[in-house]
């Protein structure tokens, strides 16, 4: 019986020390961090609005979910996120079975991010070909129609800028 019972505690030791740790319950960014620039992305896609409001969004979800303050000077900061958007696409899901036209649409916009320390140029971060994706409707009714593609993109700016902040502070 106390044989059985040491090699379970000696089993429960073991297993306690594995190396596992369950993700997203840590900053891995360096403690000496305490600004982060994130200035406007590089643009590969006919999309001009996506540079505008991609680093705007991630700049908003840093201040509301972190302890960083986001600066605009990039000589300020201690890193800087610098990111490219690489290809934007959009196609329709859905269509009226009556008229033919589009009433749903699928978005992704694919994002290459790098978070560098500005004095030791370090990388922090870097993620290649991050894809988000969104999708938004479309009214058929002429009368009702409005365009929502705009709406559409505030809130995958937002879904990118959640991603990107929860992906620079655990590492994945």
């Amino acid at each position: 019986m106390r044989g059985r019972l040491l090699a379970v505690l000696l089993a429960a030791g073991l297993l306690g020390g594995c190396g596992y740790k369950v993700g997203g319950q840590s900053d891995l960014l360096p403690a000496t961090l305490k600004t982060i620039a994130v200035p406007t992305f590089a643009n590969n896609t006919p999309r001009y609005r996506l540079t505008e409001s991609l680093p705007n969004a991630i700049g908003r979800e840093f201040l509301s979910r972190t302890r960083y303050r986001v600066v605009a000077d990039m000589n300020e900061a201690d890193a800087i996120l610098r990111g490219t958007v690489r290809n934007y696409m959009s196609y329709p899901t859905l269509s009226d079975q009556k008229t033919g036209r589009a009433t749903g649409i699928q978005l992704s916009i694919f994002l290459d991010l790098k978070l560098v320390e500005r004095s030791t140029g370090k990388v922090l971060y870097e993620r290649q070909n991050m894809e988000v994706r969104g999708r938004y409707e479309v009214a058929v009714d002429q009368v009702q129609y409005f365009d929502e593609s705009a709406e559409a993109l505030r809130r995958v700016s937002a879904e990118v800028a959640r991603q990107v902040v929860s992906s620079v502070l655990e590492a994945f």
